[in-house]
């Protein structure tokens, strides 16, 4: 024989059989059903769960409590509180994401400048040097610079 919930435990009542808290305030989490009776009352629990079909009941009890325990830190806001810190947190992050990638591309874009006028010396210092320069075949370190990903 199992005691009673942890619900009818803090109330001091007989645990019925068919208890309607018992599925969801088991007896060694009475945590749990104190932060929700502290906000919402034992009848309004009560009251609610006896409306809801006993598949939703789960989902019910658990938004109750996290809703109660986010209106214990924040009894104004409560969850809505923190959703709205987390969506500032969000907007941030994404202005960092951009701001990085704008500085990315733009480093890339010095690189493929400082490249280009790499190659342009290059070409420059060979131009006398050697008339054949502009002839890459597989062999030449033009081909390869190119066929290596290395100008975008």
């Amino acid at each position: 024989v199992v005691g009673p919930c942890a619900a009818c435990k803090i109330l001091r009542r007989r645990c019925e059989e068919k208890c309607i808290l018992a599925p969801y305030f088991p007896p060694n989490d009475p945590f749990k059903f104190t932060t929700a009776h502290r906000v919402f009352g034992a009848s309004n629990i009560i009251k609610f769960l006896k409306e809801l079909p006993e598949e939703q009941r789960p989902d019910a009890v658990s938004s109750m409590v996290y809703e109660a325990k986010a209106r214990l830190r924040d009894p104004v806001y409560g969850s809505a509180g923190a959703i709205f810190q987390l969506q500032r947190q969000v907007n941030e992050l994404q202005e960092q994401l951009a701001k990085a990638r704008a500085q990315l591309v733009n480093i890339q874009c010095q690189n493929d400048s400082l490249l280009a006028l790499v190659f342009m010396d290059r070409v420059d210092d060979n131009v006398n040097d050697d008339p054949y320069f502009y002839c890459f075949d597989d062999h030449s370190a033009g081909a390869s610079f190119f066929d290596d990903g290395n100008v975008g």
